[in-house]
């Protein structure tokens, strides 16, 4: 059995990987009681299990590719930020696949729980240009603005 993680950024990867499984319930003892969860489109949440749910509707499925986590310099027990950084691939409702849909999480870990989670993506650009509602042309997007 593998030893439990104890940095910052070895929790947030444990976290990450369990709730991309998807395993909310295990990946919640990674989480504080009072978790507070802004997703992408400024959504509040407060379990794990809502962002399983979000995902749900959004996507027929999804993973991280987590192409690095950043601990960032004068961290305390008390608060240390961890980024994660990378992109999602996965499946759209439809079931036509999609990767490279960038991503940012940013996460205070305090005394070994996260305390609080922040999620950016592309996905809702990807999907306005799906539904021709968006330039694909951020140039263009911006000229037209």
């Amino acid at each position: 059995m593998p030893s439990e993680p104890t940095t910052p950024a070895a929790i947030v990867d444990e976290y990450l990987r369990l709730l991309m499984i998807p395993d909310p319930a295990a990946a919640r003892r990674f989480v504080s009681p009072d978790l507070e969860i802004r997703f992408t489109g400024g959504r509040a949440m407060r379990e794990p299990a809502e962002c399983a749910a979000f995902n749900a509707k959004r996507y027929a499925w999804v993973k991280k590719n987590i192409e690095r986590t950043e601990t960032v310099a004068g961290g305390t027990d008390a608060c240390t930020i961890v980024y994660s950084l990378g992109t999602l691939y996965g499946a759209w409702p439809n079931h036509d696949a999609f990767e490279g849909n960038r991503y940012v999480d940013r996460y205070e870990v305090s005394h070994g729980l996260i305390t609080r989670m922040e999620v950016w993506n592309d996905s809702a650009e990807w999907l306005l240009m799906r539904a021709g509602l968006a330039c694909d042309d951020p140039v263009k997007a911006g000229a037209q603005a």
